[in-house]
C-alpha cells in the first residue's frame, strides 16, 4: 500500500497487513527545503530508494504543508486545520533513551492550523483553552506555561520573528496566559508556548506546544488567495495539546501509580466464571457490558477463582463481576470492588447505573 503527496515529495510504505504500521518516508530534499536537515540531519533515519536519500519521518510539518499545497487556496478557507495522531521517528541518542518518555519511534497528536495574520490570536487563544481543559480532565491543574523566543540558529529574517512573537504575546493576553520567559528556545522556525507538567516524582516534562510560523509556508510554497484577488503567504501553528503519546502515558502510569480512575482504566471490569461451565454467562455478560460501552473482558483461564482475583487485584482492574451457578440462576453478577471488597449481587444494568458517574470523564 501506498500513499503520495504533491511532487512525490512524501511516500508512506505500509507493511501489507496494515496501514497503522505505516512506516512513511520523506524525500530528503523537501527536509533541505524546509531547513530541517540542517538542524536534525543526525537525529533522522535515513534510506535509499533506487539512488534518491530518503529520510524516514521525524515530524510532520513539511508534510502537512504538502497537503495544503495540492489544490489552491482561498481567504475563505482559512483557517484550515488538518490534524493526526502523526508516527514519528528519530534517533534519539542511547544515553538519552528513558522509558516511554524518550523514544526513538512516537505519535504525536499533530495538528498544523493555516491561518492569516488576522486570526492567530483568536486561534491560539482557542487552542490554550483546549489544553486546559484536557490537562484538567486527567487531573492536572498544576501547569507551567514557557514562552520560547528565538534561538540563535534560525531561518527566516529578524523583522518575521518580531511579528510572530508579537502575535505570540497578543494571543496570551487574549487568553489570560501566565507565563515563564524562555529566551532562545524556540524552535528554528519560530516562536513557541511550552505546557509543561509536573510528574508524581516532581520531574517537568514538556507535553503540549503551539508554535507560530511565519517561515516554512514561505520556504514551502504555500499560498492563498486573498479578498484583493492577490496570492499570499499563510501563516502556520504548529500544536500538540499533549505532545508524545508515549510520554503522555508514561506520565499519567506514574501519576496514578498504574491505578487509574474508572473513566481512564483500560479494563474497566474484568468477569470471573468460577468454572468453564459458566463461560457462556460470562460471555452473555460481557456483551452486555460491551454494547454498553464498558471496556471489559472474560477471565476463561482453568485457574481458582481466588487466583484470578489475586490476578485482577495485581493488574489494578476497577471492578470484578463474579459469575457461578447462583448468579446464572438469578440472572446477576457478584460485584466486587478493587480495594473496597464486596458490593452485593445485582443485574448488569444495576451495575451500570451503579457505575454511570464513575465511566465518564470528571470534568
Amino acid at each position: 500500500m501506498q500513499g503520495e503527496c504533491s511532487d512525490h515529495a512524501c511516500v508512506g510504505i505500509a507493511e501489507p497487513k496494515s496501514w497503522d504500521a505505516c512506516i512513511p518516508i520523506v524525500n530528503k530534499t523537501l527536509w533541505i527545503k524546509s531547513g530541517h536537515a540542517d538542524k536534525y540531519n543526525e537525529n533522522m533515519f535515513k534510506t535509499l530508494a533506487g539512488d534518491v536519500e530518503m529520510a524516514v519521518k521525524p515530524m510532520n510539518c513539511p508534510c502537512h504543508i504538502q497537503i495544503f499545497n495540492t489544490g489552491l487556496r482561498s481567504w475563505r478557507d482559512l483557517p484550515m486545520r488538518l490534524a493526526e495522531f502523526g508516527k514519528c521517528h528519530r534517533y534519539e541518542p542511547a544515553g538519552t533513551m528513558h522509558g516511554l518518555m524518550r523514544v526513538r519511534g512516537f505519535v504525536q497528536d499533530d495538528a498544523h492550523i493555516f491561518c492569516t495574520e488576522d486570526q492567530i490570536a483568536s486561534e491560539v487563544a482557542d487552542f490554550c483553552a483546549l489544553v486546559k481543559e484536557i490537562y484538567h480532565d486527567f487531573g492536572f491543574d498544576d501547569i507551567v506555561v514557557k514562552f520560547s523566543t528565538r534561538p540563535e540558529k534560525r531561518v527566516g529574517s529578524d523583522e518575521i520573528w518580531d511579528k510572530a512573537e508579537a502575535a505570540l504575546a497578543e494571543a496570551t493576553k487574549l487568553a489570560g496566559l501566565d507565563y515563564i520567559l524562555n529566551p532562545g528556545e524556540g524552535a528554528f522556525y519560530g516562536p513557541k508556548l511550552e505546557f509543561t507538567l509536573k510528574d508524581s516524582l516532581g520531574r517537568d516534562w514538556q507535553c503540549g506546544t503551539i508554535q507560530v510560523d511565519f517561515n516554512l509556508p514561505q520556504r514551502l510554497g504555500a499560498e492563498y488567495v486573498g479578498k484583493d484577488n492577490q496570492k499570499h503567504i499563510p501563516v502556520m501553528l504548529h500544536r500538540a495539546a499533549v505532545g508524545s503519546i508515549e510520554r503522555f502515558l508514561g506520565i499519567l502510569i506514574e501519576e496514578f501509580m498504574g491505578d487509574f480512575p474508572l473513566w481512564l482504566a483500560p479494563v474497566q471490569a474484568r468477569v470471573l466464571p468460577i468454572s468453564e461451565k459458566f463461560v457462556d454467562y460470562a460471555k452473555q455478560v460481557e456483551k452486555e457490558l460491551v454494547n454498553a460501552g464498558v471496556r471489559v473482558e472474560v477471565d476463561e483461564s482453568n485457574e481458582k477463582l481466588g487466583y484470578k482475583i489475586r490476578q485482577c487485584e495485581l493488574q489494578k482492574v476497577p471492578y470484578l463481576l463474579i459469575v457461578g451457578e447462583k448468579e446464572v440462576a438469578d440472572g446477576v453478577v457478584s460485584v466486587r470492588r478493587r480495594k473496597e471488597g464486596d458490593k452485593g449481587s445485582m443485574t448488569v444494568q444495576a451495575f451500570l447505573d451503579m457505575t454511570a458517574d464513575d465511566r465518564k470523564v470528571v470534568r
